[in-house]
């Protein structure tokens, strides 16, 4: 039996309470403009614990991301610290892969997301006990296993995805609820949120994840943050 809106939400702020407050780990969450990710801090917010929040400024955000970024830290009162690529390493990847060789060769696309996000990840994580992420097992295919509490075995640290169990429609109504503001890309389209190179509008009736990297194939679009 499928649990309801509001026991997902109370399983939610339980994970967060239960498993992070009263153990009083030092957590960061990882923030891309999406709505999930409102949510989730919110939660966090919520559940009172330890939380700091961060995002990987990749240099190809969009520019209603980064003005997103900035209404979040307003409404939630909190600063959102950005980590990025040291910028040789930019230089480097920018040099090899050219403009075009992230649809030439998926190779050279993961090796972009590999610097512009993993690399600073590591940064971003560094002497935390866990991490908070939005994703959710209905997003795609890719994520389909998610559940809301893992090891993750690279970072060697707890991963906490409050999320995990929500659909479209409880984000929805979540957002709705709490009168959190919304990326305005949502309002032409998007429905899941990336850097502008590798990220469109959908149409009706696409999958949500479906105007991210949309000259792959599913089970490859991921940029590694969230793969096991």
């Amino acid at each position: 039996m499928s649990k309801s809106y509001d026991e997902k939400v109370s399983e939610a702020l339980e994970l967060l309470g239960l498993h992070v407050k009263e153990k009083d780990l030092h957590v960061s969450l990882a923030f891309s403009h999406q709505n999930e990710d409102a949510i989730a801090l919110s939660l966090a917010l919520q559940a009172g614990i330890n939380v700091s929040v961060f995002t990987l400024d990749t240099y190809k955000l969009f520019e209603q991301s980064l003005a997103y970024q900035k209404e979040i830290e307003a409404f939630f009162d909190v600063t959102i610290q950005a980590f990025s690529a040291h910028g040789e390493a930019i230089k480097a990847l920018e040099a090899k892969v050219g403009e075009w060789g992230i649809f030439d060769d998926i190779n050279l696309r993961k090796e972009c997301c590999h610097v512009r996000k993993l690399l600073p990840l590591k940064e971003a994580l560094k002497g935390k006990d866990g991490w908070i992420s939005g994703i959710r097992a209905a997003q795609s295919i890719t994520r389909s296993e998610t559940v809301m509490q893992e090891f993750d075995t690279v970072h060697q640290m707890q991963k906490f995805n409050p999320l995990a169990f929500f659909s479209d429609a409880d984000v929805a109504r979540y957002m709705q609820e709490h009168h959190i503001p919304q990326n305005a890309l949502y309002a032409k389209g998007f429905q899941s949120i990336g850097c502008s190179c590798c990220t469109r509008a959908i149409a009706e009736g696409e999958d949500i994840r479906a105007g991210r990297w949309w000259w792959e194939n599913p089970e490859h679009k991921e940029c590694g943050l969230h793969v096991k």
